[in-house]
């Protein structure tokens, strides 16, 4: 049951995964990389994020080129090393972009309470961050290749509550991953787990909507235009 503070809010802070959250990536180019070698689409992908290949990633022990590597090992047998490594180069490359919805809820948030990312990354997360001009976006980012844990560890998720100064059980935790979710609800945050825009929508809704009464409170009826140029 969520229990409501002084204040009338479910939580005072958001913990939010990154990746297929907010942050989107095309992978068409790869998938037709795999059509040409003979592949079933989504083989690089299951070889690149097996453990063996990602954990080093995720805690920063190796860097994006080792990876690409490690992925080229992973598709022998299956392609040539040249393919392999075509392979591997794009998925490490892969256009990305951030959902406007989801930041533009999530930044409204922010105005109301500490919103800290939450994420398993590699070590250039933060130039990722900027690429997509999201690098002041929160009030912390905690990456996996920075503090050396991952999720669902439990360490991960206190160090981020640490970060944002709010008791766990105060914090909201959104991740795509159910494991994950699982993980923050077991230590007594509230989760969401996260397949489209209006779950945010729907567990913020207590903030956004206060928003939009306050903005027509100051607009008030003598400010609104009737029968405009565009009004039709």
């Amino acid at each position: 049951m969520t229990v409501l503070n002084a204040s009338g809010r479910p939580f005072d802070a958001v913990l939010c995964d990154l990746d297929n959250v907010i942050r989107f990536y095309d992978m068409t180019h790869v998938a037709k990389l795999e059509r040409v070698a003979g592949l079933a689409e989504g083989t690089t992908a299951r070889v690149a994020y097996a453990p063996e290949a990602d954990l080093p990633l995720l805690l920063g022990k190796i860097s994006k080129e080792e990876w690409v590597d490690s992925i080229v090992l992973g598709l022998a047998g299956e392609v040539s090393q040249l393919q392999a490594r075509e392979l591997g180069t794009a998925l490490a490359e892969a256009p990305f972009w951030a959902d406007d919805v989801v930041v533009t809820m999530l930044r409204r948030v922010r105005e109301h309470m500490p919103l800290v990312l939450v994420t398993n990354a590699t070590l250039e997360l933060e130039s990722d961050l900027e690429s997509l001009g999201l690098s002041d976006f929160a009030d912390h980012v905690v990456s996996s290749a920075r503090v050396g844990v991952v999720k669902p560890d439990r360490e991960i998720y206190e160090i981020a509550a640490e970060q944002a100064e709010i008791a766990m059980e105060r914090c909201l935790f959104v991740d795509d991953r159910l494991e994950n979710v699982e993980a923050a609800v077991a230590l007594g945050m509230t989760g969401v787990h996260y397949r489209g825009p209006e779950d945010l929508q729907k567990v913020l809704g207590f903030v956004l909507d206060v928003e939009v009464a306050r903005a027509q409170r100051v607009s008030g009826p003598a400010d609104r235009q009737v029968g405009g140029p565009l009004d039709r």
